[in-house]
């Protein structure tokens, strides 16, 4: 079969609910991705950043391949010794206290909002049902009903009603707009350090402390989504480094598991998660053996190798040969280690025909909210890949 009868396979039986480009991949190794048709390319998204350790990393594979022939699946009737020494490592790398396994981002955010509601009802006194939870414009957390009901997207909610009440949003990057939205049933306020579907958004320096102080004078949980941000992604293991503060608690997933298999997880102090009693809440394959011990050698993967060191500078040295091309459609740049946003003008005539081009010169990258260009590869990138892609965005950048 050759490009095209996937292509059409798909579009017969598939829900049209994604607009990928043309390109079938059916191979990959580190930064490189092959198609059907034997094409080489070099991938510049990162699978939204759950790829972080490269594709098909040999000692994550290896982990995969080993549990997979112990156990996989016990469900959380039942322990499994896997599990217990994620906890364990992943609680030492990070510094939080506990930790709450699921397997998509999307339930590690919903996780974060079950806890931070509860913990306002049952330790900060607020009353029944009057939890509010303040979220940023621009926002992205997933697409479940909840979630969506905090986006400002319109097209994520459209159809989608009744959608669930208790969110307030704030203007994105702006302390004082969130300290004048606090009220006393105020509970939370969740925020991506890097806006990454609102177009790598980097906030002004400082932004975070200033929440972090606005929510310890209010008794509000500061909550950090670094789902697409964490994990080494932005040149810090947590993008909320940068401002020197600890929040409350952190949703991650993406690359905890390297690619391999969806894991997520929300991070919090004792005093969070212990309003989680057992039946509360919970996910029949969250925790299970092969998820933590896929999990566990992504985490080793990532230190050993030096990945997150790697994606500051390499990230670094990849904003600056971008801003070396001196391309009249080019707005703005923008980013965090590997995690860098290319603003287009109006007048450029959108991102997707810069990524459609991209990918003829063997770069695959992905436009967000029309005009931004994402590069965000897997943090084993070398300079020597840097300069290989540089001379092909370049092209691309000048042309017409």
């Amino acid at each position: 079969m050759n490009t095209q009868d996937y292509i059409s396979l798909e579009n017969q039986y598939g829900a049209n609910n994604y607009n990928p480009l043309d390109v079938v991949i059916d191979k990959a190794q580190g930064v490189w991705v092959w198609d059907v048709e034997g094409n080489k390319y070099m991938d510049c998204l990162a699978a939204y950043s759950a790829v972080n350790q490269g594709h098909c990393h040999p000692r994550i594979v290896d982990a995969l391949k080993n549990q997979a022939e112990k156990v996989t699946l016990t469900s959380r009737a039942f322990r499994n010794d896997q599990l217990p020494l994620l906890y364990k490592e992943l609680s030492e790398l990070t510094g939080f206290e506990k930790v709450l396994p699921m397997n998509s981002g999307a339930e590690a955010v919903e996780t974060a909002l079950k806890a931070v509601r509860k913990w306002g009802y049952k330790v900060k006194g607020v009353p029944e049902n009057k939890a509010e939870i303040i979220t940023c414009r621009n926002n992205f957390g997933g697409r479940t009903i909840t979630i969506i009901s905090f986006s400002t997207e319109e097209q994520y909610k459209d159809g989608f009603g009744p959608l669930t009440p208790g969110f307030k949003n704030v203007e994105y990057g702006n302390a004082k707009a969130l300290e004048e939205a606090i009220t006393e049933n105020t509970v939370a306020f969740l925020v991506e350090p890097i806006q990454g579907e609102g177009g790598v958004i980097v906030p002004p320096e400082g932004y975070l402390k200033e929440a972090y102080d606005i929510c310890q004078k209010n008794n509000v949980l500061l909550i950090t989504d670094e789902i697409q941000s964490g994990l080494g992604r932005s040149g810090k293991l947590f993008a909320f480094e940068y401002d020197g503060i600890r929040p409350d608690g952190v949703t991650i997933g993406k690359a905890l598991s390297g690619g391999l298999y969806p894991v997520s997880a929300f991070l919090a102090s004792k005093e969070i998660m212990d309003v989680f009693h057992p039946g509360d809440h919970g996910s029949t394959f969250g925790g299970n053996p092969l998820g933590a011990a896929v999990a566990r050698e992504a985490l080793k993967v990532l230190v050993e190798e030096n990945l997150v060191e790697k994606s500051y500078e390499h990230g670094k040295y990849f904003r600056e040969q971008l801003r070396a091309v001196n391309s009249k459609h080019v707005k703005e740049i923008r980013g965090r280690g590997l995690f860098i946003g290319v603003e287009l003008n109006d007048e450029a005539g959108g991102a997707r025909r810069f990524c459609e081009a991209l990918m003829g010169k063997g770069i695959l990258a992905k436009e967000t909210h029309d005009n931004v260009i994402r590069f965000a590869p897997p943090l084993v990138i070398t300079k020597e890949e840097i300069d290989w892609a540089m001379e092909r965005i370049k092209d691309v950048l000048l042309m017409d």
